[in-house]
């Protein structure tokens, strides 16, 4: 564990104020939710939770099959890092940290594309808990409709799965 210097007092409610600093390294906004963990030498372990990690294996599913169907690479995160790809090197994407382009385009739950990425935000219940990303293999080929319809419903799809 890496430490900060920085000291907080529980209140009276019991809560306890996690610095801005920290907040803002850890990309942890207000509403966001923490796990609680506990270890056995009695350490309280506070870790951003990410609902659309759950569905890490639909996510591989639904990568892998769109990638082999449109043959570009397919990127699916959550909000702070990306746990499936298909049709690129896995190890220059996987469980790497989002960049602060892509935080922006999630946040904002716009759809965003050009000729050589689409991203379409993952909304479910409102909130924006990750992205799929379509990523041009080639310069050759141009990402168009095709491309589009194929993130908007992966990203359908993965909001459905987080509210049922």
């Amino acid at each position: 564990m890496k430490a900060t210097g920085i000291v907080r007092r529980i209140d009276d409610l019991g809560r306890v104020v996690i610095p801005k600093e920290i907040r803002r390294v850890l990309r942890i906004r207000e509403g966001d939710p923490l796990e609680i963990y506990t270890n056995n030498i009695g350490e309280v372990i506070l870790k951003k939770y990410s609902p659309i990690n759950e569905l890490s294996r639909y996510a591989s599913e639904y990568a892998d099959t769109a990638s082999s169907i449109l043959g570009s690479t397919v990127v699916v995160s959550d909000t702070d890092q990306v746990i499936a790809v298909s049709g690129g090197q896995k190890k220059d994407f996987l469980e790497k940290k989002i960049d602060y382009e892509l935080d922006k385009i999630i946040q904002s739950k716009n759809r965003y594309l050009n000729d050589k990425k689409i991203i379409v935000p993952i909304i479910s219940h409102g909130d924006a808990i990750g992205s799929i990303t379509i990523l041009q293999k080639d310069s050759s080929k141009v990402l168009g409709d095709a491309e589009l319809k194929v993130a908007e419903i992966g990203a359908g799809f993965l909001a459905k799965q987080m509210e049922s």
